[in-house]
C-alpha cells in the first residue's frame, strides 16, 4: 500500500512539474502570440476602413486606421524586421496623413524585402500623393513582372494623375 501511494505521489510530482514547465513555456510565447494577435486585428481594421472609405465614410475609415495603427506600433515593437507589419505601418501613416513618417516605413521594409508587392504599391501610391511621379514609376516597374493587382492598381493612379 505504501508502495502505491509512493509511486501515485511520485506520478503526481512529475505531472504537476510538466504542467508547470508547460504552462510557464506557454506564458513565454504568450508575447509572440501577442503581437501576432495586434497584427491580426490591425489587418481586420485595415479592411474594414478600406470598405468605409469606399462609401465615402471618410472620418469613420480614419478612426479605424488609427486604431490599426496603434495595434501596429504594438506588434512592430516585438518584431521590428516583419515588412508585413513595416508595410502596414506605412499604410496606416499614409491614410492618416502622416506621409513623411509613413515613408520611413515603407523603404525599412523595402529594405528588408525590395520585392514586396504591397509596400511597392503603397509607396508608390504615397510618391503620387506627394506629387512625385516618377519615383512612383520607379514603384511601378519594380512591380512589372509580378503578374499581380498591385501592378495594375499602382499603374492606374499613375494614369489619372
Amino acid at each position: 500500500m505504501f508502495k502505491k501511494l509512493f509511486i501515485i505521489l511520485i506520478a503526481t510530482f512529475i505531472f504537476a512539474q510538466y504542467l508547470g514547465v508547460s504552462h510557464s513555456a506557454s506564458s513565454d510565447s504568450g508575447s509572440s502570440d501577442n503581437y501576432l494577435d495586434q497584427y491580426k486585428q490591425a489587418k481586420q481594421f485595415v479592411l474594414r476602413a478600406k470598405k468605409l472609405e469606399e462609401k465615402n465614410k471618410v472620418d469613420r475609415a480614419t478612426k479605424l486606421y488609427s486604431k490599426a495603427l496603434d495595434k501596429l506600433k504594438e506588434a512592430y515593437k516585438t518584431d521590428r524586421n516583419n515588412p508585413d507589419i513595416l508595410n502596414y505601418l506605412g499604410f496606416t501613416l499614409r491614410k492618416t496623413g502622416k506621409f513623411d513618417e509613413a515613408e520611413k516605413y515603407y523603404l525599412a521594409g523595402l529594405k528588408i524585402k525590395p520585392d514586396h508587392n504591397g509596400i511597392n504599391e503603397y509607396l508608390g501610391e504615397l510618391y503620387v500623393k506627394t506629387g512625385r511621379i516618377e519615383l512612383a514609376k520607379e514603384r511601378l516597374s519594380v512591380l512589372k513582372n509580378c503578374n499581380c493587382d498591385e501592378y495594375a492598381e499602382l499603374k492606374e493612379v499613375i494614369e489619372k494623375n
